[in-house]
């Protein structure tokens, strides 16, 4: 192939430049949670992205589980995206549904002890269902699922007539051209999932899913060969109940069988009234442990499974608990090295504690039990907000709000910039705080590393603090440094990939160089670096690194530093003196 040759006399030179393989932009405003919720999935990671989603998912809070649904709903307040994992104790249970013979008629039979169905993957995971007796299971764990109904009417048109749920169906199911075609007759039914007592909606009978038409008939599929066999339909699709066995009544009627083509097989034309079931013997599970928390924090430890920039810690009641919550967090934080662990004090240590002294000397002790790391932020304090959903006020830790302040930062600035003070730093929401530290003991506060969370006259509760809980001294102890070197860190990490399997040569190394110097340029630009040097020429790149099939970049960053401390010197001066006589004189 000819090398390119500048031109020698007036001419169009085209040249194509391939910049698809440069620095890629990074979202770092995706916080990870883990706490106790009325329904939902339990041990999965759902992506919420703002409170309206957030109920969708788990429903509203009650008593027990409102102040893990605020520490998400607190989040959400500034960032739209938050990996929410709901955990569970053995307490926690699956509401199930009874058998009833006839329309109306109370349970069959009662006390089946049903398993915790935490997820569809268990219910999936699950052969010994089948022999439980159960018709349907509630989605999730929970009480709330005791307030469910479901509802069929067979292929019959008295029945339909007379169902409570007619006015949701266009008119009585029957026998689709398909099914009969396939061999089986009569094999249409609706089938109804309601809000028996308006826990869901707030009305009570409230229709919450409807499956018009759907087959008795295991192998009934519709004309573009998706299955219509309701067991399959309710159990894909439904986001209330799981259906495991038709009761004895559809059995006999063939319900569940495969049709055979050439055989006309009859289902269940010949019920002639609609079956409710309704469900008892859910539960809520208790308030989580350590034990729990921890099993849903391991959900966030691949950080090539899940993204996530802020690792949100729960307010555990001791100081035993908050330690071990929060070291379990910083523990990921430090092993993934793209994301920081976010944690509040004890709630011993500030709620119910008049003294502010004795708060103070509490959430030191608490700071010195915890991992010394930049990768984790402590806060020092709780917030009190309101419950709507309850009628109440709670306090909350502030953990989830300062993950919040660094997430919105990003957007109206850069990762690079602290998330504190009065221009940055306040909290959204909040009533009020018990604690609210003076001078002395916000000196005491931040030297131990935890930054205060104060009523600041004028402006509301602030952060005034940017400390990671590092402790020695280093540009690595403040939140905007390590934030920076996240960010940068991610971003770079993903361009590298393009030169993997590449020659390791001056061509290769030229090419990162290029790709990587115009983002570290905009960055200094932006604030965030005063200066910056790459080098990934040979004299990290020799001929013993080459042969073990390696590529080294050396990338020296001086980072900006935010002001923590301001001096504004007042100066009398006598009249008639210029300016210029006192300026650069005793110290001014």
């Amino acid at each position: 192939m000819a090398l390119f040759t500048p031109s020698q006399s007036p001419a169009v030179v085209v040249k194509e430049i391939d910049a698809t393989g440069g620095v890629p932009n990074v979202q770092t405003s995706t916080g990870a949670i883990v706490g106790n919720f009325r329904w939902g999935p339990v041990g999965q990671r759902v992506l919420i992205s703002n409170e309206a989603d957030l109920i969708d998912q788990f429903s509203t809070p009650d008593t027990t589980s409102t102040i893990d649904f605020h520490n998400a709903s607190y989040f959400l307040r500034y960032s739209n995206s938050l990996q929410v994992v709901r955990g569970a104790t053995s307490a926690a249970k699956n509401a199930h549904s009874t058998t009833f013979k006839t329309a109306g008629r109370g349970p069959g039979a009662v006390g089946y002890a049903v398993q915790a169905i935490n997820n569809k993957n268990v219910f999936d995971a699950n052969t010994s269902l089948d022999s439980d007796g159960h018709t349907f299971i509630g989605r999730f764990p929970g009480a709330l699922g005791n307030g469910l109904r479901v509802s069929i009417c067979p292929a019959n048109s008295t029945a339909f007539d007379a169902w409570d749920y007619k006015a949701n169906y266009d008119g009585a199911p029957g026998s689709s051209a398909l099914d009969s075609n396939a061999g089986g007759t009569g094999t249409e039914l609706h089938l109804a999932v309601i809000d028996n007592n308006g826990e869901f909606t707030g009305t009570k009978g409230t229709v919450l899913e409807s499956y018009p038409y759907v087959s008795a008939a295991s192998n009934s599929v519709l004309a573009d060969g998706s299955t219509n066999f309701v067991k399959n339909v309710v159990n894909e699709r439904s986001k209330y109940i799981y259906m495991v066995n038709f009761d004895s009544d559809y059995t006999a009627n063939n319900a569940g069988t495969a049709m055979t083509p050439g055989t006309q097989k009859t289902y269940i034309s010949g019920l002639t009234t609609h079956v409710h079931y309704d469900f008892d013997s859910g539960a809520n599970s208790a308030a989580l442990g350590t034990a729990e928390i921890a099993t849903g924090h391991d959900l966030f430890e691949d950080e090539e499974a899940v993204e996530v920039d802020f690792l949100i810690a729960p307010g555990m009641s001791s100081r035993a608990d908050q330690t071990t919550v929060t070291n379990d967090l910083v523990a990921n934080a430090i092993a993934r090295k793209d994301c920081i662990a976010v944690s509040s004090p004890a709630r011993s240590d500030v709620v119910g504690v008049t003294n502010e002294a004795t708060a103070t000397t509490n959430i030191v002790a608490t700071a010195a039990t915890f991992t010394k790391s930049s990768y984790l932020v402590m806060d020092g304090n709780y917030i009190k907000v309101y419950d709507k959903f309850n009628d109440q006020f709670i306090e909350i830790p502030a953990a989830s709000s300062v993950a919040g302040l660094m997430a919105e930062t990003d957007r109206v600035a850069a990762s690079w910039f602290s998330p504190a003070g009065t221009r940055r730093g306040q909290l959204l929401g909040v009533t009020a705080i018990n604690y609210n530290p003076n001078k002395t003991r916000r000196d005491t506060l931040y030297k131990a590393g935890v930054n205060p969370v104060v009523n600041v006259a004028g402006s509301g509760v602030c952060l005034f603090g940017d400390k990671t809980l590092f402790n020695r001294p280093s540009a690595f102890d403040r939140i905007n440094v390590r934030r920076l070197f996240l960010t940068l860190e991610r971003a770079i990490s993903q361009a590298a990939k393009n030169v993997m399997f590449e020659f390791n040569d001056e061509f290769t190394r030229a090419e990162f160089v290029n790709v990587i110097e115009p983002v570290l340029r905009d960055v200094r630009a932006r604030r965030g670096i005063t200066d910056f040097r790459i080098i990934a020429d040979e004299t990290v790149n020799t001929p013993a690194v080459v042969d073990r099939n390696e590529f080294i970049a050396n990338i020296f960053i001086k980072p900006a530093r935010s002001i923590n401390y301001v001096t504004l010197n007042f100066v009398a001066v006598r009249t008639g003196v210029d300016f210029t006589e006192i300026v650069g004189t005793a110290g001014v």
